[in-house]
């Protein structure tokens, strides 16, 4: 499951994507492609929106520790 996806289900409040969407201030249809790995590079400032509406960092939420192990064995 994509990281976004993940913490935005796991977190006390359960975000819907709308909401999430909404609080990092990006269409609903650009958080969709990204938590469906169809866009893999967002601009900084919108990582740090979702980061921040994840109550979280971009390293967690972008560059989680399984995907570095990942593409350092490739």
């Amino acid at each position: 499951m994509n990281q976004i996806k993940h913490l935005r289900l796991n977190m006390p409040s359960k975000l819907t994507g709308a909401e999430l969407a909404e609080k990092a201030e990006i269409a609903p249809g650009y958080l969709s492609e990204l938590e469906n790995n169809k866009d893999k590079n967002p601009t900084q400032a919108v990582m740090e929106r979702i980061a921040k509406a994840l109550d979280s960092t971009v390293p967690e939420v972008f560059y989680p520790p399984e995907e570095k192990s990942k593409e350092l064995s490739s």
